[in-house]
């Protein structure tokens, strides 16, 4: 009986280690079951740039060189709000999947590191590398906190640096600033390229309401030559982010250059937007006769938009920062905030006479998407809606063309969030409405009202629309991006149904209408 006790106080003993034993084991591995995988965290773009973690703003740097398409950003490493402002660096061989790099450029004496631009020195004007290793410049605005605090109007000044390795790592110049400040509070956002006209090197800085025009031999010794629109375009705000190109238009012989100016405030829909001017540069100054205010974006979530130097076949490649300073610090994302619209393609039509700047994705894009769905079409009764479940989980593609004018598609799901995009062809105007898109309340600002758009200039007969719809944010693209609407959305669940809401006054026909999955580019 004895002996019984024993074993059985054995065997009790046994099951109760054996019992600490496989707590201890399920209490590590819950975590790591429960754990949010590699850039899947609530409101995560799947195929949209955004950074690891914390704080980004305007893209910066955009330049190509040796292979590799380079994306620099407005960056604060410590927390996701604004804050002492690095460039942040990513990498890219196709401009569809990123790799993140270090810190390239970090505040000095100087100040903080604003926005600006970069360029390959191809013939070695600065001396800073060789011609058969070309120095990578960048060129940026610093801006000394200090200064601002005490009231002063210089705190803004212009500096450079270099790197021999293609980005890898940084050097700034011992001459630094290359341009002090004349006492003009905002004086930044140099954009800097090679200017065959005068052959020598062209900046644009913005100062204050207007542009200013300098131009170099070399990078560090600057000369201004002209300014542009103290009476031109719009003037609610600040001027920012300025960008100056040729394009062809398509079809033609014609070339007419396009100049970039990002304002903020003083966007049609609120808060900040990008707009655009069509003219002609000599080298020296830009002129344009355009009377009518153009902006890239009509959505509320386009800005500081600027294009790559140094492409290859000259393609003029696009990316803005997809957020609004009306509410950007307040955005609900945790680990980081604010994304990127997705590289886009610039090109120049004139359609119905007059000159429009489209701006549409790459078509290098289409990889992406899901080639097995098959386009089908769809008749929408007099007065009547059509829905079609969705099954992409907020990670899509949306097209389709119509050549009526009227009619609301609407995404909604089972938290009763819904979307609204309603064409008025008779007002030629298309209305966004995220009211009730899902999370709203983070910020008064952020959905008060519905959104214009002027579709005034579309062409007859059949036109494209196509939406690109990724976790928090929506891509508009009106007839291959002659109009286009970016907004973020923050809905509670998934969008299921897409519902068109017939307003012709006849049968809507809807053509090639698809939804496809869009694969996501981010591995761990």
């Amino acid at each position: 009986m004895g002996l019984s006790i024993k074993k059985l106080l054995l065997f009790t003993l046994v099951l109760f280690v054996f019992s600490c034993k496989e707590k201890e084991v399920k209490k590590e591995v819950v975590p790591e079951e429960t754990a949010v995988s590699y850039y899947e965290e609530a409101y995560r773009p799947q195929f949209h740039f955004t950074p690891e973690k914390n704080w980004m703003n305007d893209p910066n740097g955009l330049v190509y060189h040796q292979g590799v398409y380079h994306l620099f950003y407005q960056h604060y490493p410590e927390d996701i709000v604004w804050g002492p402002m690095h460039w942040g660096h990513a990498v890219s061989k196709d401009m569809l999947h990123w790799e993140h790099k270090p810190i390239a450029l970090y505040p000095d004496e100087h100040g903080d590191i604003f926005s600006g631009s970069a360029v390959v020195d191809v013939n070695n004007t600065s001396g800073f590398g060789t011609k058969d290793n070309p120095a990578l410049v960048a060129i940026f605005t610093y801006h000394l906190m200090e200064g601002e605090q005490a009231g002063r109007t210089d705190f803004q000044t212009q500096g450079i640096a270099y790197s021999l390795d293609n980005g890898e790592s940084w050097i700034k110049y011992e001459g630094n600033p290359v341009i002090g400040n004349p006492g003009i509070k905002d004086f930044r956002d140099p954009k800097v390229f090679w200017n065959e006209k005068a052959e020598m090197w062209t900046m644009l800085v913005v100062a204050g309401d207007h542009l200013q025009i300098w131009n170099s031999a070399n990078l560090k010794d600057w000369e201004y030559v002209s300014e542009f629109g103290k009476n031109q375009g719009a003037h609610g705000g600040v001027w920012e982010c300025p960008d100056l190109f040729p394009l062809k238009v398509d079809g033609t012989d014609e070339v007419k250059w396009v100049l970039l100016i990002s304002i903020n405030p003083g966007a049609p829909n609120g808060g900040n937007g990008t707009q655009y001017f069509i003219g002609d540069f000599d080298g020296k100054s830009f002129t344009s006769e355009q009377e009518q205010n153009k902006w890239v974006d009509l959505g509320r979530d386009n800005y500081a938009g600027v294009t790559y130097n140094n492409t290859p076949n000259e393609e003029r490649i696009f990316i803005g920062w997809m957020s609004n300073w009306d509410y950007a610090r307040d955005t609900p994302t945790e680990k980081w905030r604010s994304a990127s619209t997705v590289p886009r393609t610039l090109s120049l039509s004139k359609i119905n006479g007059q000159y429009e700047l489209l701006n549409y994705p790459l078509s290098s894009f289409e990889s992406l998407v899901d080639s097995e769905v098959v386009p089908k079409d769809i008749l929408v009764p007099l007065d009547g809606t059509y829905e079609i479940k969705l099954t992409t989980d907020n990670q899509s593609e949306i097209r389709f063309t119509t050549a009526h004018r009227d009619f609301v598609l609407s995404l909604k799901n089972d938290s009763k969030d819904s979307l609204a995009i309603a064409m008025n062809g008779k007002g030629k105007m298309l209305n966004f409405d995220r009211r009730n898109s899902g999370l709203t309340d983070f910020k008064d600002n952020f959905a008060t009202g519905v959104q214009e758009m002027p579709i005034d200039n579309l062409p007859e007969g059949a036109i494209e629309i196509r939406i690109l719809l990724d976790a928090s944010s929506i891509e508009l693209f009106v007839n291959q991006g002659q109009y286009v609407m970016t907004n973020q959305i923050f809905p509670r669940d998934t969008y299921t149904t897409l519902e068109f809401l017939n307003t012709t006054g006849k049968e809507l026909e809807v053509s090639a209408f698809s939804e496809r999955s869009v694969q996501r580019i981010w591995e761990e």
